[in-house]
């Protein structure tokens, strides 16, 4: 089903386009159809060459994508984890970690900000 092109002086783009634009609008030049379904069509049609639909072609597409060069398999390696030092370590850095959940919270007060503020800046000579 054809549409019709409504072009719009104002939204065009080039001089060239505002002109047959405006045209169009006084009707010195007619509206050109477009069909859409049709154009999608004859756009499938170029999509695929002849040599495609063949077996020739499905051999020369297989030809040009083949690998130049030999590509070895990847060997696969198993990694195990040796442990490392005594368990005891490791359980005491947790406890440490864990204690910050039973401490209290510090509260921000103003002079706590303007103490970190005046930490910040440089001194003054």
């Amino acid at each position: 089903m054809p549409d019709e092109v409504k072009p719009s002086p104002n939204q065009a783009r080039t001089h060239d386009a505002r002109l047959a634009a405006e045209q169009i609008a006084s009707g010195e030049e007619k509206a050109p159809k477009v069909d859409f379904e049709a154009d999608y069509a004859a756009a499938q049609q170029f999509s695929v060459s002849e040599i495609d639909r063949t077996d020739e072609g499905a051999a020369a597409a297989e030809a040009a994508t083949a690998p130049k060069y030999e590509i070895s398999q990847p060997k696969e390696t198993k990694t195990v984890a040796q442990p490392t030092g005594n368990p005891d370590d490791y359980l005491e850095m947790a406890n440490d970690v864990g204690a910050s959940r039973n401490e209290a919270v510090t509260t921000v007060s103003d002079d706590l900000v303007k103490q970190a503020l005046q930490k910040g800046q440089a001194a003054k000579k």
